[in-house]
């Protein structure tokens, strides 16, 4: 199995993360994502959510679903 090289798209609250990643499955776009545990969500207030990360060659394309997502 080749290696992809990956990007982080953003950090989002855990329900727009599954918004996005469900998003990003049906564009078929290689991702993964960092959840932090609830200890250090309260210890640490630079991870409040979830971090996806994306194939960096589909990163445009991903930041647009999670625009789309989010509204903006």
């Amino acid at each position: 199995m080749a290696a992809t090289d990956t990007v982080q798209l953003g950090q989002f609250t855990d329900e727009n993360a599954e918004r996005i990643v469900d998003r990003l499955e049906d564009a078929g776009i290689t991702w993964w994502v960092k959840r932090s545990g609830g200890l250090t969500r309260v210890l640490f207030a630079g991870d409040w959510g979830v971090r996806v990360f994306v194939d960096a060659a589909r990163a445009d394309d991903a930041a647009a679903i999670a625009r789309e997502v989010l509204g903006d």
